[in-house]
């Protein structure tokens, strides 16, 4: 009988302090996360440096918190998974230095991951049954991708954001809207209350056939907008900003993502990153991918945000696949997908 496997994943890549420990990749044992959100509110925005000092002070305590709950000794850790990019790089050396540490005291294999493929790998957790290859769209404050999944470790970039990612837009508009930080959440719930349909703000599909995206000229739109109503003292309708701006967003995604199903013939679609959170989105997909016969999934809402679960699961699949990494890894803040 195969000798279960043990992973102790660590996820430090912006301003969320994770570890998770996990049974052959997608069974979770646990899974803990210490946001700093309330930290960074005061600032509209994550601060560098602020995250990489409450990494420092957290780490430890997160990493015991996560061995404790899940039942499991650094003894009986098999590899240990750590985010080593995209994303700022003081805060990933600190999850970097500590999974060195670990992995050289104990005398284990050291898996690096990169971020991006940590969020695909979330839908892994969620659906045990899934296998590639299919069509995942990435969607969050950092980066906007269309990616096709032919296998394990194995991706074709079909398309990414010429510009701002879809979060980082939300973030702005928000900012803009007066509603503070994280914006996307902010945007999502007054979505609900306004007409989708009131402004006719741009849809940005770039030249025919591409994957690619851009939401720096429906920003302008929209801030533009926003500056027309000021100048003429009329309120602004900021539910209906809201709703018409999220409109704007979530027919791209959905009909680029859909395009790209047809285009690799696959029926999957699967969704990641913080924005997949997003109400909006959710139903659009399933609406429009229903009507064309594709099957479309997206993790619960604790694993679309940053976690250290859905990093132990592409370590999992990296360890079995024999890669591994030495004592003189490092943070690589712009890493992209595919990239070793």
């Amino acid at each position: 009988m195969q000798k279960d496997i043990i992973t102790l994943a660590i996820e430090t890549s912006c301003d969320e302090t994770a570890a998770a420990v996990l049974k052959n990749g997608r069974e979770v044992l646990s899974n803990i996360i210490s946001s700093q959100i309330e930290i960074h509110k005061k600032f509209g925005g994550v601060v560098p440096e602020v995250a990489s000092r409450k990494h420092i002070e957290n780490i430890n305590i997160i990493i015991q918190d996560a061995l404790d709950k899940a039942g499991v000794t650094l003894d009986e850790v098999d590899n240990i998974g750590v985010t080593y990019g995209p994303g700022l790089v003081g805060a990933l050396l600190v999850g970097i230095s500590t999974a060195k540490a670990l992995a050289f005291g104990k005398d284990i294999p050291l898996v690096p991951v990169n971020h991006i493929e940590g969020h695909i790998y979330a839908n892994f957790i969620e659906f045990p049954e899934l296998e590639p290859p299919f069509v995942c769209l990435v969607v969050s404050g950092g980066h906007t991708h269309l990616v096709y999944m032919k296998d394990y470790g194995e991706y074709e970039l079909l398309g990414r954001t010429k510009d701002d990612a879809a979060g980082e837009a939300f973030d702005k508009i928000a900012r803009a809207l007066g509603l503070g930080y994280p914006g996307g959440p902010l945007i999502d719930k007054l979505a609900t209350k306004g007409d989708k349909n009131a402004i006719d703000f741009p849809r940005v599909y770039l030249e025919e056939g591409s994957f690619d995206f851009s939401f720096s000229g429906l920003k302008s739109a929209v801030l533009n907008y926003l500056n027309s109503l000021k100048q003429k003292e009329i309120s602004i309708p900021v539910e209906d900003v809201a709703a018409s701006f999220q409109q704007s967003v979530i027919e791209v995604l959905t009909q680029k993502a859909i395009k790209a199903a047809k285009r690799m013939k696959t029926n999957t679609i699967v969704i990641a990153g913080g924005v997949a959170a997003n109400e909006g989105l959710r139903n659009m997909l399933k609406e429009r991918g229903s009507e064309e016969g594709l099957d479309i999934k997206f993790p619960s809402r604790i694993l679309c945000t940053d976690n250290a679960a859905m990093i132990g699961c592409a370590a999992y699949y990296n360890y079995l696949k024999g890669n591994v990494a030495g004592l003189d890894l490092n943070g690589v803040p712009n890493l992209k997908l595919g990239d070793k």
